[in-house]
């Protein structure tokens, strides 16, 4: 799945684009992965109600790894991006049950983007079992 992200670093909600995916393999119960191949963008679940948490999450990834640090030594100057990424991960797994995203209440499956703004793909797998 394509997507265009707008700013620097951000995280894109994309729980609806996934639970589309669900819905489309007629899969009842099972998983879905969702798998980022990027090495300066990752995915992760957290909480969807409150965008202060997204907010928060991005000022403390920010603060504990700035972009401007002299003392980074890869040529391409974005290895805050690159960490941030490691940190989220590359892929989030969720239980599929009776067609659905066997989610929490609040919570919400985000593209983070940490070397933007790019245009991006992420993969779904849904697997029945």
């Amino acid at each position: 799945m394509q997507i265009q992200t707008t700013k620097p670093q951000q995280f894109i909600n994309i729980t609806h684009l996934v639970a589309d995916e669900v819905r489309k393999s007629n899969i009842k119960d099972g998983i879905a992965v969702v798998f980022v191949p990027h090495t300066t963008a990752g995915v992760t679940i957290n909480e969807n109600a409150d965008p202060d948490v997204v907010c928060d999450m991005l000022y403390i990834l920010d603060k504990s790894f700035p972009e401007n640090d002299r003392n980074y030594r890869h040529f391409e100057g974005n290895s805050h991006a690159h960490i941030k990424a490691s940190l989220m991960g590359s892929s989030v797994t969720v239980i599929v049950k009776n067609g659905r995203l066997m989610l929490g209440r609040w919570q919400g499956i985000y593209f983070c983007e940490f070397d933007g703004p790019r245009s991006r793909e992420f993969y779904v797998k849904v697997t029945e079992g």
